[in-house]
């Protein structure tokens, strides 16, 4: 018995020599000549360089301002112009709107899918993007075609919704 507590403990030493074998004497961050000796100096150093925290951090109210979507009269104008259109993303966060695509009953070979792409919240031209595709399928949907086009479509969508959200800023402007 006595036996087996000794082969432990001469175990137990050899392993925790050749962990301490693979040390090269330094910690890390140990480097005395590196830190002021002033306790508070190195608090200040510490916390200049992102390596701790004051209490009042915690106590801090983080967050910015949030543009919700509702409050947004670009972003409610283009969803209600595009309302009959299925969506396949929406992303507020990113600024963009993508439409499934969506044919009429009486072409099915025929679909279009548009996407919006926010660059500011301001009312004015620039502040949209749209694109429009066409797809053209022959054979129920096995040979596809894909055309962006830059026609008339773009321009009234864009001249429609730039309308409607103003619209929506005169009337939350007077409330």
């Amino acid at each position: 018995m006595l036996e087996l507590k000794l082969h432990k403990k001469i175990i137990f030493l050899s392993i925790f020599a050749v962990f301490l074998s693979g040390c090269n004497g330094k910690l890390p961050g140990a480097d005395a000549r590196k830190f002021p000796a002033d306790p508070a100096k190195r608090v200040q150093q510490n916390l200049k360089e992102g390596r701790g925290f004051q209490l009042n951090d915690i106590t801090k109210k983080k967050g910015g301002v949030f543009d919700f979507a509702s409050s947004n009269p670009l972003w409610k104008a283009s969803l209600d112009i595009i309302d009959f259109m299925p969506l396949s993303s929406v992303n507020y966060s990113g600024g963009i709107i993508i439409t499934d695509w969506y044919s009429e009953n009486n072409s099915p070979n025929e679909s279009i899918k548009i996407s919006i792409r926010f660059t500011t919240n301001e009312i004015r031209s620039d502040a949209l993007e749209i694109k429009v595709f066409n797809r053209k399928c022959s054979n129920n949907l096995l040979n596809c075609k894909f055309i962006e086009t830059n026609d008339v479509l773009v321009t009234e969508l864009k001249r429609e919704i730039l309308k409607k959200a103003t619209l929506y800023k005169e009337n939350e402007d007077k409330k």
